[in-house]
């Protein structure tokens, strides 16, 4: 059994980490900080936690330090500003913020306009995709989670690109995602019940965030030079992504031969899982869950390759990922407190 803290708790990523953490047969929680709610339980905060009556506490570096493992859920610039403090004692931190995703210290005031305030750790952060960094994540002290639309277009894509089957320096990405991937705590316009709903809109047009670190993970797999567009578009619903991604085929690879070497990458993992060809994902069969469904297919006129990945933005894009990585630090079989499927209709 080990003890976990759990670093800005009542966001959604917060509380779908306690969601998954609380019946976990391994996991004690034994400290959750909300700034906002210190002082209530998690259960008067969120009564669809019946039953979750652990207290909530103002962020103290010195108790987290305590823990076993640190997972943070805050916006950027805040995972910075706490994670020295608490590897300063024996706790390892997985964080789910921007902040120790990208390598370059010189990127964060370009993507989130701000300083980066302890460079020194970016080298030492692994970055949270089981799949490809399953043995370093397993001895990390700093997991630094992914973006969600970042590990959808990570897990579809980086066979591919490993296997010299698409050209890529040259790849278009459409991301559609539920409103919960603006957070909790957004009051932007666009967010709101009337502005979201029967409407579907693009937004970060001229440059997303989650785009280098795509680039940066799949740099590390070829020689050949990596540009990403990633055009990023809200629906109206509550959670899911849909991730399309348009390339050019290599080697005259066509659709048997992409979905050939998706299989052998993915054919023994527990959680993604590429469909026959012909067949394409859906966001609702990954509801709720850790899951990431991936097809592809050849345009008849283009000669384009398309390749979709579907995962739940609130699972294997944020608290999903971290728990997988948990246990993977935890040395215990990764599937530990995931092993369910969505919720269907």
């Amino acid at each position: 059994m080990v003890d976990v803290a759990i670093i800005g708790a009542t966001g959604y990523g917060g509380i779908e980490l306690i969601r998954l953490l609380k019946p976990h047969p391994q996991v004690r929680l034994s400290y959750l900080t909300s700034e906002t709610y210190a002082g209530k339980k998690v259960s008067e905060v969120y009564p669809h936690l019946a039953g979750v009556d652990l207290a909530l506490s103002a962020f103290d570096a010195a108790r987290a330090g305590q823990c076993d493992f640190v997972m943070l859920s805050v916006p950027a610039g805040k995972s910075m500003e706490i994670v020295p403090s608490v590897l300063a004692g024996d706790a390892r931190v997985i964080d789910v913020s921007p902040d120790f995703r990208l390598r370059d210290a010189t990127l964060y005031p370009r993507w989130y306009k701000l300083e980066h305030t302890c460079p020194e750790l970016l080298a030492e952060a692994v970055t949270g995709i089981p799949e490809w960094h399953r043995e370093q994540i397993a001895s990390a002290r700093l997991v630094a989670a992914t973006g969600c639309y970042s590990a959808a277009a990570q897990l579809a894509l980086s066979p591919l690109v490993a296997d010299g089957l698409i050209d890529p320096g040259d790849i278009l990405l459409d991301g559609k995602t539920g409103i919960s991937g603006a957070g909790r705590t957004s009051l932007s316009l666009a967010y709101h019940f009337p502005e979201a709903d029967e409407d579907v809109c693009a937004y970060s047009v001229e440059g997303h965030r989650h785009g280098p670190e795509v680039v940066q993970g799949l740099q590390a797999l070829t020689t050949v030079g990596v540009s990403v567009t990633l055009t990023p578009h809200l629906v109206p619903m509550s959670r899911g992504i849909l991730l399309t991604a348009y390339a050019r085929p290599a080697g005259g690879a066509d659709a048997a031969a992409l979905l050939d070497a998706l299989r052998r990458r993915y054919d023994d993992e527990p959680f993604v899982h590429v469909l026959p060809e012909g067949t394409y994902p859906h966001t609702k069969w990954t509801t709720g869950t850790n899951h990431c469904f991936i097809g592809a297919g050849v345009d008849r006129s283009s000669g384009r390759a398309i390749i979709l990945a579907a995962l739940d933005n609130m699972g294997k894009g944020m608290a999903g990922q971290m728990v997988q990585c948990l246990n993977l630090m935890m040395g215990i079989d990764e599937s530990t407190g995931l092993a369910r499927s969505a919720a269907y209709p």
